[in-house]
This record gives C-alpha cells, structure tokens and sequence, in this order.
C-alpha cells in the first residue's frame, strides 16, 4: 500500500474500526455502513433522519450497556425480589426498600433543608464504596441533592431515625453507576442516620 490516498483510508478505517469495536458495536451491516459513508460524502440524499439515526445508535449502546453488565442487573433484580419478602422489610411506590432500625422522634426534613448523616453504603456483595461511618465525620447535604433513594427516604424519616436502604439502580446511580466503585446497573445498600435537620 503506497498511494497516500490509500493508506491514509486504510488508517481511517481501521481508526474507526478500533474505535467502534472498544465501544461494542460489532455485528453491523458493513455494506449499509459503507453505503453511509459514500452517501455522506458524495452529499446524496440520506436514507435516514437524524432523529432515526440517534434513535438506532441509542437502541444499539442500550443493548451493549444491558449485555456488558446484565448479570449485575439481573443479580440486583433478584436480591430485590427476595428482600421485599423480609417481614421488616417495606417497599414504597418507586421499589425502594428500607427496613427502620431505630425510631427517632425529631423532626423530619423538605427536600429543601440540609441534613446531617452518618451513612454506610455497600454493594449486594457486601463491598463498602461510601461510609461517613468509617471516616469518622458525619455528611451534610442538601436533600435535593442526593440520589432519587436518598430523596425519597429521608422526608420519611425523623431525626434520631436509623434505617437500611435498599436502592434499585433507577433509584441510584442508573446506567452509568459512579467512578470506579459503583457499576454501572448496581442495587445499592446504606445504613443511614438522621442526625439532625439543619
């Protein structure tokens, strides 16, 4: 392969290639996604909308995203569905579980006010990402500025209160999960406190 032309299409090929495969998008009609390629630059008429096209890329990352960490989601699920069994165990509206440890008698929060916290977050495994506890100093927030779970729990919770969280992923960090230590579709577990409403 000599020609520059050649051998800088080769190199763009196979960027693209390595790039798309890194991502998960394997077992695509490469005819269909030459015919692109020469449609877009040749300026021909496309065979699909933009809005089409943004509709199957996301169908496709979807699928890839559920097929890398569908045992994580599947294990959530399950964990879920045999906890909500557990007579202690309560389930509101959204499918978040939470099992009351200790009765407090305070007052309870909006999701306006800032709380104070002592928490311990784990994964189903047992695996600790996250404790105020371990560090010794408690966490103020905002309500509002915690994870769906957090807020949907703590304005039913009073100051002095204890409970355990049981947070579906939809209700945490969803698809994406957070840094390395949440992945992505993780059912999460939390002991939280409410120390005081602020």
């Amino acid at each position: 392969m000599t020609e520059e032309k050649e051998r800088l299409g080769y190199a763009l090929g196979l960027n693209i290639a390595k790039n798309l495969k890194e991502q998960g998008f394997e077992g695509f009609d490469l005819t269909a996604f030459t015919a692109a390629m020469d449609d877009y630059f040749a300026t021909k008429e496309l065979k699909m909308s933009v809005p089409e096209v943004n509709e199957a890329l996301q169908n496709a990352m979807a699928r890839i995203q559920a097929e890398k960490h569908g045992p994580v989601l599947e294990e959530g699920k399950k964990f879920l569905e045999e906890n909500a069994k557990r007579e202690e165990v309560l389930v509101t509206e959204s499918g978040l579980q939470y099992r009351v440890m200790k009765e407090g008698s305070g007052k309870s929060p909006s999701p306006t006010d800032q709380v104070t916290t002592h928490y311990h977050g784990k994964l189903i495994d047992g695996k600790v990402f996250d404790s105020s506890v371990n560090r010794g100093t408690p966490a103020t927030f905002p309500v509002n500025g915690v994870i769906q779970g957090w807020q949907e729990a703590l304005p039913m919770m009073k100051e002095g209160d204890k409970w355990e969280l049981f947070i579906p992923y939809d209700l945490a960090y969803g698809e994406n999960g957070a840094g390395g230590a949440i992945p992505p579709f993780a059912t999460l577990i939390f002991e939280v406190e409410l120390i005081s409403v602020n």
